[in-house]
């Protein structure tokens, strides 16, 4: 192997980053991940603001010794893993396909 001979070139990444597939992967990603941010923190701010202005509220009992803090407690996680399952939908639906468009066309198609 000569020393002329270094590879396949490096791609150029701004003309990447500027292209029309890459900006719409951006667009799509930020269409989900932004509101999807804000509600969910919105959520959770409701959550820690009842638990420290509402206490009888949060206090009433629903049943047996569960009561609506310990419930809304727990729906955090549920929120949380139903945000990561819509995510995924979301990636493969509509992110995936449009990143393995650009990876092609960075490598060449191969």
């Amino acid at each position: 192997m000569s020393t002329t001979d270094q590879g396949p070139p490096s791609p150029d990444w701004e003309t990447i980053q500027q292209s029309a597939e890459f900006t719409q992967l951006r667009r799509r990603l930020r269409n989900f991940v932004f509101p999807m941010t804000v509600a969910f923190l919105t959520w959770y701010l409701l959550y820690v603001l009842l638990s420290d202005y509402a206490h009888e509220f949060m206090s009433t009992k629903v049943f047996g010794n569960i009561n609506i803090g310990l419930l809304f407690g727990l729906l955090q996680f549920v929120s949380t893993f139903v945000i990561t399952s819509l995510y995924v939908r979301h990636a493969n639906k509509s992110l995936d396909p449009v990143s393995e468009k650009i990876r092609d066309d960075i490598e060449g198609g191969k």
